[in-house]
């Protein structure tokens, strides 16, 4: 679609098949219904009160919210079919869906260095993680994100759009707005690109980093503790794995020009709720203390159900 003059809105036009609309729906369902199971247990449970359940808490948020910035508009769009945003929209969406994107990488990156500090240092682990500490690692991981995408958000909004505005995407992507810019925005992809390598290559180092000194750590270590040590990273070490290389399909994938656009927005897609469906089913599958929060929680539940159907007075016919 051209326009006259200046752009006031775009139109999203992603995939229309209705049938991802199930698909999409169940999956957002089941990232709240997941992620909410995982903080409200680290919430309320008292045996869950360390530092790597604190973190753990903080991803299973950041998840919910990185879903939602996209996913109710999605969702919205292929049941009534309207798939207009306005400039401010699109641009808000873009920003915050690349802010939490990265501040989901910055909190693995203190999970990883949670773990560095729990097995290579096990003594002074209650000295070096102390509350404030990690409150501070908190607050680093959720300024990262919005601070190192935010050049390029604000460079992406100076460029000039005078049509057209038909945006490619199932929501506002960066690099299918940016292209409908009528200047030439070269400068502007070089930009994003960097501050993107900084944020994925950065984080990917010092987690490879973390997890270098626990493998030297782990080589000096008994049979039995070497299996207990490793069993308390091998949930963030799949999380870590999912979350990087579902990111290297997407960044290939814009940067083959032959890739089939369809093909290009069901891979974002995917990327876009992987790591946040799959991180509750993995920290509860391979995390004992949170399964056996989890049964806690169930038998809290159940005899609560208990004692007020015995408290509820019969009704006698």
């Amino acid at each position: 679609m051209n326009t006259s003059g200046p752009v006031e809105f775009f139109i999203l036009d992603g995939l229309k098949e209705k049938y991802i609309l199930p698909f999409v729906f169940t999956a957002y369902i089941s990232i709240l219904s997941g992620n909410s199971m995982i903080i409200y247990l680290v919430r309320t449970d008292p045996k869950l009160n360390t530092p790597m359940y604190f973190f753990i808490y903080n991803l299973s948020f950041s998840d919910m919210v990185y879903t939602s910035v996209t996913m109710p508009n999605m969702l919205f769009m292929l049941l009534t079919g309207v798939r207009t945003i306005s400039k401010t929209g699109c641009f808000l969406q873009m920003y915050f869906f690349l802010s939490i994107s990265v501040t989901g990488r910055g909190l693995l990156t203190v999970m990883a260095f949670d773990r560095y500090v729990a097995i290579c240092n096990p003594l002074r682990y209650t000295t070096i993680m102390t509350k404030r500490v990690c409150v501070l690692l908190i607050f680093a991981s959720w300024c990262f994100g919005p601070f190192i995408v935010l050049p390029a958000c604000i460079w992406a909004t100076l460029v000039p759009y005078c049509g057209p505005n038909v945006v490619k995407h199932l929501f506002c992507d960066h690099s299918s707005v940016v292209v409908l810019a009528c200047t030439d925005t070269t400068r502007n992809g070089i930009l994003s690109l960097t501050y993107a390598l900084i944020a994925i290559i950065s984080t990917f180092l010092l987690i490879l980093t973390s997890y270098i000194c626990i493998g030297k750590a782990i080589r000096k270590m008994s049979s039995v503790d070497q299996l207990k040590a490793f069993g308390t990273c091998v949930s963030h070490l799949i999380v870590v794995c999912i979350s990087y290389i579902s990111a290297v399909f997407v960044y290939v994938s814009y940067r083959v020009a032959k890739f089939d656009p369809d093909v290009r927005i069901i891979i974002a897609v995917l990327y876009s709720m992987l790591t946040p469906l799959l991180n509750p089913i993995i920290y509860s599958l391979r995390n004992k203390e949170l399964q056996d929060a989890i049964k806690r929680a169930f038998g809290k539940f159940t005899s609560v159900s208990k004692e007020t159907r015995k408290t509820v007075p019969s009704i006698s016919k």
